[in-house]
């Protein structure tokens, strides 16, 4: 079942300038129109099963023989609003006006275009060898505002094709050599929250700031106050960022508002973390305006945004087995072990099913090992960078051995190991 050396180099070439496309024409979540049609043709003109629309722009594909297990891979194809500065010749030099207005150019500074590469040439891959179970192949709209992963699950994703009985996904890793990649048991990334609150206060002229309760000085307390919350109420064993990413208030030099608005981003890896630090946000905000002497009725207003993700957990025994299945494929020195990230990703949401699906995601290393000694980890190019350059062939041919092998081991151990 597994492909050969052969089977993958044959298909590379078409794979890069496939990518290469999709780098240059990227799209914003919501907006995968143009993206989501290149994989179906692609697909569809392999002979792939394929369904559009799912959860907005969407596509399921099914490789096998329709029997369990069923082997979910997912893959984002959601691009950033960022002017790219790589200089590639295949750059995108898109630019759009935002909802607000704002002119921005749009870039796959994330590398969901490498993912939707590697999850495409997985389904030609896989389509001709004989599967004894399913493949679905989830290309997600929209992770990028952690909603698409939703969107697909409440569209039927689970009901109108399978419930899998694992489910995989891959991100590449700016830092990590191509030809690696790199996983951990439990907690892999963390939740995050956003939160709004409106900081009220009583108006007037700057001339006569007793006559007054300014929520811009409310507001800067606010901003520090709320810091106390990692520093002092946390454990430090306890990973837990609290940020303050927008404060937006007032008209003129001379007038005192009657309002102030905070956007709010709490991240943590364990639910207990998050009560916490919410119920602390909470009392902080309460009676600091208290101290202030604003009245009952014009105490801040805290909301949340529908753009909270619980941490990504990946399953112990899935992920042992994966480890064990890419050890033998890629080579042990090209397996590693990582600590937590503290980025957070709507993956997750795969898992909260009833009953839950086990998950394994894993990194896939991205930048080019030739430049290893003269270009030191902390100056590569971050995702969300506009200087953010994966080095494509190795990477994705690392990831279609990575999944190609996952497939192979995954429906060989199902009968043995039938729910991890």
């Amino acid at each position: 079942m597994i492909p050969t050396t052969a089977d993958i180099e044959r298909i590379l070439p078409d794979l890069i300038s496939f990518y290469k496309d999709l780098h240059a024409h990227p799209e914003l979540s919501q907006e995968e129109v143009v993206t989501s049609r290149k994989i179906g043709g692609l697909l569809r003109d392999a002979g792939v099963t394929v369904t559009e629309r799912v959860g907005g722009h969407g596509l399921v594909a099914l490789i096998g023989d329709g029997t369990r297990p069923v082997i979910m891979i997912r893959a984002d194809m959601d691009a950033l609003p960022l002017a790219e500065q790589t200089g590639l010749s295949y750059a995108s030099s898109l630019r759009v006006k935002l909802p607000g207005g704002q002119e921005t150019g749009v870039m796959h500074a994330c590398g969901h275009d490498i993912h939707a590469t590697v999850l495409a040439g997985t389904a030609l891959l896989m389509n001709t060898r004989k599967i004894n179970g399913t493949v679905m192949l989830v290309f997600q709209p929209s992770e990028e505002t952690v909603s698409g992963a939703r969107a697909m699950l409440d569209d039927g994703l689970f009901t109108r094709f399978f419930t899998p009985d694992y489910a995989l996904a891959l991100h590449v890793d700016p830092v990590l050599p191509a030809g690696t990649v790199a996983m951990r048991e439990g907690v892999f990334s963390s939740g995050a929250e956003s939160i709004d609150i409106i900081v009220h206060g009583i108006g007037g002229h700057a001339a006569y700031p007793e006559k007054t309760r300014d929520p811009v000085v409310l507001a800067a307390s606010l901003v520090t106050a709320l810091q106390t919350i990692v520093s002092r109420e946390v454990s430090p064993r306890d990973f837990c960022v609290v940020t303050v990413g927008s404060v937006h208030g007032g008209t003129k030099h001379n007038l005192i508002t009657d309002r102030v608005d905070l956007a709010l981003n709490l991240m943590y890896y364990h639910k207990e973390v998050r009560e916490k630090a919410l119920s602390s946000i909470d009392r902080i905000t309460r009676n600091t305006a208290l101290a202030y002497g604003l009245p009952e009725d014009l105490l801040p207003e805290i909301s949340f945004l529908d753009e909270g993700v619980p941490p990504l957990t990946n399953d112990p025994g899935l992920t042992r087995r994966v480890q064990e299945i890419l050890k033998t494929g890629l080579g042990e020195k090209q397996v590693l072990e990582i600590p937590p990230l503290s980025g957070s990703e709507d993956f997750g949401f795969f898992g909260q099913t009833y009953p839950p699906v086990p998950l394994c995601y894993f990194r896939l290393g991205s930048f080019n090992p030739a430049l290893g000694s003269t270009v030191p980890e902390g100056d590569r190019p971050p995702l969300h960078s506009p200087f953010f350059v994966p080095d494509p062939e190795p990477t994705i041919r690392t990831g279609l051995q990575a999944f190609s092998l996952l497939i192979a081991g995954l429906m060989d151990a199902a009968g043995d190991n039938p729910a991890w």
